[in-house]
């Protein structure tokens, strides 16, 4: 068993609680989250030579009789849903798996909130109706969020799952979130909810009936079913991706997936309760206003380089025009090359964010960047100690990583990053030091990985294959690795 180390800790969800709490009880709950995760050491990355170095990680693949995908000796997989199966609720799984979270459910099983990133020309049978839509009476106008203009809803939503660790079985899955669009990732929160991100801004008119772009709040539970859908309005409307929660504060993390989208961050006015609104901002460095941060022409940021940040406010985010990134470089917010996979971790109770950027980097093969917030993060304090930005690793190289996706903290410390390259896609792992190995490689050939977490219980990881709509739950000697 490979030694624990002091560092940086998960900070996970508690059970679901109720949406709407004070402020008084949001911290005292962020406070008492269980830390039972080793983490992240602080050090500081080797970027003078990157590779794939044979020291480090769980040892070679082994190849996989059913074409599946690749792991290392000792460790296994099943598949524990796939698309167009019926649910215990009667509905079918919807296709095109994304994001997803991992939460504590009743008698130490794991809830799993997924995504299902259906876009807007998706066929009926994609979603969770039925080819004909059969199945769509048995929900109430209100639990859908957009039923569209004709009574073909938007297909995408979530999925809820309830996961045996010890048993390795599926217990039941249900809808969780009808009438959304392109649900592409999100992010769980320490109240037990998961935030589902539509990646799009499409607009009403002839296919739909509501404009999309925001962020839905969902409650982890087992009961419950299809919650109303809410769109988180001064959360923004853009091209959302991701999220991530910094507990003691509640503000949000929010990435935006374009080319020169901005980081974002949500302070809301009742942490615990989105709701109830507050204020959108935008990540800028201090003293480089409108500082492009993508290294698309060269090295110009390098890793390891701690930069003073400071945030602007937004105003008119629900952007009617779709220009809210570009008002917001035009105020000195830092521009950033596709933002997608955003996580939370704490190392001596100082919080760390890490950021994917798919194709930031000279060779547009992406960009990894880690956010250290200030002791007083949202508040007066940070004008005298800022949060701090650093590039955490840029490879510029595909045989590393390759267009780095959703990516999650493991329970020895590294980061589990999911590709969503050219097609030959792995799990590339990524040590404190920045050192890579590949944990695993999909077979098929036919789409990203996607939804990257890890049972409450550290037994369990959970990954998704997108284009084929499977699940998969892996297990193996994750205390062997090198």
């Amino acid at each position: 068993m490979r030694e624990r180390r002091p560092g940086l800790t998960i900070v996970g969800p508690l059970p679901a609680l109720a949406m709407t709490i004070s402020r008084r009880r949001f911290i005292g709950t962020a406070a008492a989250i269980p830390l039972g995760f080793t983490g992240l050491r602080y050090a500081r990355p080797d970027v003078s030579a990157p590779s794939i170095p044979s020291d480090v990680g769980f040892g070679p693949l082994r190849d996989d009789p059913d074409g599946i995908i690749a792991l290392p000796e000792g460790f296994s997989y099943r598949i524990v849903s796939r698309r167009g199966e019926r649910m215990s609720d009667g509905f079918f799984v919807p296709t095109r798996h994304d994001g997803m979270g991992a939460f504590p459910g009743p008698d130490g099983m794991t809830l799993l909130v997924r995504n299902h990133e259906l876009t807007p020309d998706a066929p009926p049978e994609d979603g969770a109706f039925g080819a004909d839509l059969g199945l769509l009476s048995r929900l109430d106008g209100h639990q859908i969020y957009d039923p569209g203009r004709t009574g073909v809803p938007a297909f995408g939503g979530t999925t809820t799952l309830l996961y045996d660790t010890v048993n390795q079985r599926l217990v039941s899955h249900h809808l969780s979130l009808a009438g959304t669009v392109v649900n592409c990732a999100g992010g769980v929160t320490p109240w037990g909810s998961w935030i589902t991100c539509e990646e799009t801004v499409a607009r009403s008119g002839d296919r739909f009936g509501r404009d999309h772009g925001y962020n839905f709040e969902v409650p982890a539970t087992v009961s419950g079913g299809v919650v109303r859908a809410e769109p988180l309005r001064d959360m923004g409307r853009f091209v959302h991706e991701a999220i991530a929660v910094h507990p003691s504060s509640g503000i949000v993390y929010e990435t935006e997936d374009l080319s020169d989208g901005l980081l974002y961050r949500f302070i809301p006015h009742v942490p615990g309760a989105l709701a109830q609104g507050g204020r959108l901002q935008a990540l800028a460095i201090r003293g480089r206003p409108s500082l492009d941060l993508r290294n698309f022409d060269g090295r110009d940021i390098e890793p390891g380089l701690a930069m003073d940040v400071e945030w602007i406010d937004m105003e008119d985010v629900e952007s009617p025009d779709d220009d809210l990134r570009y008002r917001g470089f035009e105020a000195g917010a830092a521009r950033f090359a596709r933002g997608e996979g955003i996580f939370y971790g704490e190392r001596d109770g100082t919080g760390e964010v890490y950021i994917a950027c798919t194709n930031g980097g000279e060779a547009r093969k992406g960009q990894i960047w880690r956010y250290v917030p200030s002791v007083d993060e949202g508040g007066p304090g940070e004008r005298h100690a800022p949060g701090r930005l650093e590039l955490f690793v840029e490879p510029n190289d595909g045989t590393i990583i390759e267009n780095a996706d959703n990516l999650c903290i493991a329970p020895w410390g590294d980061l589990i990053v999911c590709e969503d390259g050219t097609g030959d896609d792995w799990l590339i792992g990524i040590t404190p030091r920045g050192e890579f190995y590949k944990f695993a490689q999909n077979l098929n050939g036919q789409g990203e990985f996607a939804g990257a977490c890890f049972s409450p219980d550290g037994s369990t990881f959970f990954v998704n294959m997108q284009v084929d709509g499977w699940t998969l739950a892996i297990t193996g000697p994750w205390g062997s690795r090198i």
